[in-house]
């Protein structure tokens, strides 16, 4: 039952007693006013005199059990108050808890890169930190480089400006030539390691032409 529920159990409890202490008021205003008779005969005025001196009493008896029943409806407000007040005291730590829970599940890890060391990478993902050797990482980048390929969008066409980048100067080459003409060109790049590249003749042209040129 959250909180809501509850006052609302309290109130009505509250207008019961009320109602209640209304309805055992009632009959004993009904029975002062049955009490007293017409003016018939001495006997009934002596009987109308004696229930008159009897009336204050009555009415003090019914004036006390109203105030008893007035302090007991105050005493359960008050007590439904501080509970109220309690229950929403231990329920707010409660709710800040679940809602910054609720957060950190929408929330997205985020990626932290570190390099405690040259031949070590450090990934950082919600929390957990793996450490990666030379090997590893190669490993990673071979991994990473043939999904890429198949993922949208492309690299751009042209040269984005301010791109960084490590150029290997001479590096080791294989060639191999297909069965259909085209060449295959493996580099071998010191951070992406072997980098394999398919030429078709023309291209090759082109690039001897590129190559040669002054």
């Amino acid at each position: 039952m959250n909180l809501q529920d509850q006052i609302g159990v309290l109130e009505a409890g509250v207008d019961q007693l009320l109602q209640a202490a209304a309805a055992a008021h009632a009959p004993r205003a009904d029975e002062r006013a049955a009490a007293v008779p017409q003016q018939e005969s001495p006997v009934a005025s002596s009987e109308a005199e004696q229930a008159f001196a009897e009336q204050p009493q009555t009415v003090a008896v019914d004036t006390a059990v109203n105030a008893v029943d007035i302090a007991a409806a105050a005493e359960t407000v008050e007590a439904a108050n501080a509970t109220v007040t309690e229950t929403a005291e231990a329920i707010e730590p409660a709710a800040e808890v679940a809602n910054e829970a609720t957060n950190a599940a929408h929330a997205q890890p985020e990626l932290h890169v570190a390099r405690p060391s040259q031949n070590e990478i450090t990934l950082t993902i919600g929390g957990q930190t793996v450490t990666l050797n030379a090997l590893q990482v190669g490993q990673m980048i071979e991994e990473l480089s043939n999904a890429r390929a198949s993922m949208q969008p492309e690299p751009p066409p042209g040269i984005p400006p301010g791109w960084r980048f490590a150029s290997t100067k001479n590096p080791m080459m294989a060639v191999q030539k297909q069965t259909n003409g085209d060449r295959l060109l493996v580099l071998r790049h010191t951070g992406h390691g072997w980098v394999p590249f398919t030429f078709s003749p023309d291209i090759v042209v082109q690039m001897y032409m590129m190559l040669t040129q002054r």
